[in-house]
């Protein structure tokens, strides 16, 4: 049996992308104001919200690989926004806390962040973006799809 390729209109992956997209270039543009990447801005989010963690776990929390997180994890250390000191109990593994300068830069663009979380909001309508952020999370929940190995 033929295999036809689905629109790129009704592909998931590309309609994923497109909205990141979408939501993203905003926050990038404001970011770049103040100097730090939309993946540098995930890093401290995930710790001012989580507070002190291992390099593994904050990887995990922002969506990234760890090989680019430990790239990220030393600019964000000379920019002073990180701090990283080796585990109290087992001096292999690192502890990594924001400083109160990334805490600063977070609390001075988040207002802004919001606002264009709000523009998209309102733009969509209230119960479909909480009905997108739902079935979003729902999707995640699921975990990735089995390999059959064919």
């Amino acid at each position: 049996m033929a295999k036809t390729l689905l629109s790129t209109s009704r592909s998931l992956p590309i309609a994923l992308l497109r909205a990141r997209e979408r939501v993203m270039g905003p926050i990038r543009n404001q970011l770049s104001t103040v100097g730090v990447t939309e993946q540098q801005w995930r890093v401290l989010r995930v710790l001012q919200e989580d507070g002190p963690m291992e390099p593994t776990r904050i990887a995990e929390q922002a969506c990234l690989l760890l090989p680019s997180l430990t790239r990220m994890l030393q600019k964000l250390e000379e920019k002073k926004l990180i701090q990283r000191k080796p585990d109290k109990t087992d001096r292999r593994r690192q502890v990594v806390r924001i400083t109160p300068r990334g805490s600063r830069l977070i609390d001075e663009n988040l207002e802004r962040n919001l606002e264009l979380m709000e523009q998209v909001r309102q733009r969509m309508g209230v119960d479909r973006y909480d009905a997108l952020l739902d079935l979003l999370n729902a999707l995640d929940q699921l975990g990735p799809p089995e390999d059959k190995g064919d």
